[in-house]
């Protein structure tokens, strides 16, 4: 069974496609500026890249370019675009509709209920999956909801305390997101500590960030809510925030509810506190310079990080793992060794040199730290399509 696993942006187009027996990957690709009179697009199978400057003016024609790539008869791993048994969604909010689905009218009118609390990623992958559905009817579409995780999430965590009609008739609740990431790091530290009802506390840190708690694999708590706007800090996105403040701010700028919103998703975060960029890496190397914002900016996201570890650790009753994960948790040791300071009297110990050195899936931690704590890459698309190839089998689906 060969799954093509899908990253939507509103004019880009990423993927990865699997074969599904070995659960190993065949090729990657993707397409950029869709809609422009010319598209870049490229594939990746093993050691060898192609790429070709075409238009696409749609989604759905750019899956077809990589379709066309991917049967091409010098380069190409298919044969047919026939072989691929289904286009997986790695979606992110779906409001009623979680968990795993195959995508249709009533997928998509749920997206689009939500899609208000998810303008930078709905709006878009609502457009594609239409378009795809009508022009592909031949390749089955599915959507795997990043909120699917966290259905685990006991009612006591995932309600806020508003009117009780809100959650009921509004879906005002703690959805959560990066399920896939999450469920990826949690099952891979299960393997790694030898334990199935592991306690771990996965830190998904990059553009987007957030930390969850699992037991068994299973998630309990998480730092999002309900909107990827929530939580900590992100790159450009404020994080969580005082609502009473938008009357004051509107009342004193002059600005709309719509203007401010678009402040608080697009120009906050790492971004609006330094004033400078939301890019960890431009902020660690301006602080460097002596630039107080942008080293401000890092403390006020380190800070966020551990204060939802050191819920976690109450909620879990202490943790067998600590796991750093992303673009961020995965390439900054100065980060990591920021949220594990001072933390010996909790059990949480890193090793300093290890920490610095690592490049890959490993250990950070001293032998002495009674909480290990690792380094593990995600693998999100990996997830997607075991739960595309799952929904598959239990449908009875005739496959490839």
């Amino acid at each position: 069974m060969k799954i093509f696993v899908a990253n939507l942006g509103s004019t880009s187009f990423k993927y990865r496609l699997y074969e599904m027996a070995e659960e190993k990957q065949l090729a990657r690709g993707g397409v950029e500026r869709i809609g422009e009179a010319q598209s870049s697009c490229f594939v990746e199978i093993g050691t060898e890249r192609r790429e070709l400057v075409a238009a696409a003016p749609d989604h759905a024609a750019a899956v077809r370019l990589c379709l066309e790539q991917l049967t091409d008869p010098e380069i190409g791993c298919l044969d047919q675009a026939g072989e691929v048994s289904a286009i997986g969604f790695k979606a992110v909010h779906g409001g009623r509709a979680s968990g795993v689905a195959r995508v249709d009218n009533e997928v998509l009118q749920a997206m689009d209920e939500v899609g208000m609390v998810a303008p930078a990623h709905n709006p878009p992958y609502l457009a594609a999956m239409r378009l795809l559905h009508e022009r592909l009817p031949e390749i089955p579409l599915v959507a795997a909801f990043e909120t699917g995780f966290h259905q685990t999430i006991p009612e006591r965590l995932r309600h806020y305390a508003v009117p009780w009609e809100w959650a009921e008739n509004h879906l005002v609740r703690r959805w959560g997101f990066h399920g896939a990431s999450h469920r990826y790091v949690s099952n891979r530290a299960i393997e790694l500590l030898g334990r199935e009802d592991a306690k771990v506390v996965s830190c998904h840190l990059g553009g987007s960030s957030s930390v969850c708690a699992t037991r068994g694999g299973k998630s309990v708590a998480t730092s999002m809510g309900m909107s990827p706007q929530s939580g900590l800090p992100q790159n450009n996105r404020c994080g969580d925030f005082d609502p009473f403040a938008l009357p004051l701010v509107m009342q004193q700028t002059g600005k709309s509810l719509e203007e401010v919103l678009h402040a608080l998703a697009e120009q906050s975060g790492l971004l609006g506190l330094s004033g400078k960029s939301g890019d960890v890496r431009d902020l660690a190397a301006a602080a460097e310079q002596g630039h107080t914002r942008s080293q401000l900016a890092l403390d006020v996201f380190v800070t966020s990080v551990r204060h939802s570890i050191g819920a976690y650790l109450v909620e879990l009753g202490g943790a067998d793992a600590i796991v750093f994960t992303g673009g961020i948790g995965e390439n900054r040791p100065e980060i990591r060794a920021s949220v594990c300071a001072n933390l010996a009297s909790l059990g949480i110990e890193i090793d300093h040199a290890l920490n610095v050195q690592t490049h890959d899936e490993s250990r950070i931690s001293t032998p002495r730290s009674h909480t290990e704590v690792w380094v593990i890459p995600t693998n999100e698309e990996l997830v997607v399509a075991r739960q595309v190839r799952d929904l598959l089998q239990e449908e009875g689906t005739t496959v490839n």
